[in-house]
């Protein structure tokens, strides 16, 4: 895994390892904290320990083409887990439409704001998927800034998705202008640190922002009013979904539910891909919380 840090990746881990178990696999995690060397590192020592195959959650996905190429020369199969790995002949892809979290983003708030300035805060360029959520982002906003309906500020990303980031483009952006519709922030870490730059100038809960990932605290600040939407991606599914289709590959199966195909460069990668979710204060509890996800009281505190 790339990073145990946020939350969100915590309930990946919980469920596929309960999955696997179920399943009669036994499982060991790794995260490298975004240190491309310690994450190709950790992948050679579980290649020494004999495992059955690899799910990988890339940090760099050209980086980790190196362990795709390493495993395969040692007989083993990868799985690509939420971010693709480029340039490889991997073996299975499982993750969100990503594309259409972009869209899904940028759809929410153009229809509240089709007209004004707008600011852009991708994530991490090293990340494939940050690349996805910025097309299917354009997607959408592309015909209204053509047309001169919406002004993009500033465009900037945030290195390896830090919210310190996503805060100091905005607090800068803000230098410019105060005069600012909406922020297409493209997680929910990301839409932390937009925020707090929002609060400084007395702007929290008037400028529209985006997430994703339906993190406690973005759910919080929606509920809360200062955070618009996030798109919440159910992880329960792709992590069981996952561990399913590595015992799958190990016993030599088809794997039936990767019935999409993503080039990665060199081979177009046999894929699962889960459709992802908007949510904002009018269906959290529909979504979210009757998931399981989070629980009311972890959201909404005491109130009713």
């Amino acid at each position: 895994m790339e990073t145990l840090k946020e939350e969100r990746w915590q309930h990946d881990r919980d469920f596929f390892v309960a999955k696997a178990k179920e399943l009669g696999a036994e499982v060991e995690v790794s995260a490298c904290n975004g240190d491309d060397n310690l994450q190709i590192a950790q992948a050679e020592n579980m290649l020494a320990k004999g495992v059955d195959i690899l799910v990988v959650v890339p940090h760099n996905g050209d980086i980790c083409a190196t362990i795709v190429n390493k495993a395969h020369s040692q007989g083993v199969r990868v799985i690509a887990y939420d971010r693709l790995i480029r340039n490889c002949d991997l073996d299975l892809y499982i993750s969100f439409d990503n594309e259409r979290v972009g869209q899904l983003q940028a759809q929410y708030l153009v229809q509240r704001v089709p007209i004004g300035n707008y600011i852009l805060i991708g994530g991490a360029k090293t990340d494939n998927n940050a690349i996805l959520f910025r097309k299917g982002q354009m997607d959408v906003l592309q015909p209204y800034i053509d047309s001169g309906k919406i002004k993009i500020v500033t465009d900037q990303w945030a290195t390896d998705w830090q919210a310190s980031e996503a805060m100091k483009h905005v607090e800068n952006a803000l230098t410019k202008t105060t005069d600012i519709q909406a922020v297409v922030a493209s997680n929910d870490g990301t839409a932390g640190g937009v925020i707090q730059a929002l609060g400084e100038k007395g702007l929290a809960g008037k400028v529209l922002v985006s997430g994703q990932d339906a993190d406690l605290a973005a759910c919080q600040r929606i509920v809360q009013g200062t955070q618009t939407m996030t798109i919440y991606k159910p992880i329960k599914p792709v992590a069981e979904a996952a561990a399913e289709a590595a015992m799958q590959i190990i016993s030599n199966q088809v794997v039936e539910k990767a019935i999409h195909v993503i080039n990665n460069k060199k081979i177009d990668v046999p894929s699962i891909l889960i459709d992802p979710l908007q949510v904002d204060k009018s269906n959290m509890m529909e979504t979210v919380i009757a998931d399981g996800y989070h629980s009311r009281e972890q959201v909404y505190g005491r109130e009713p």
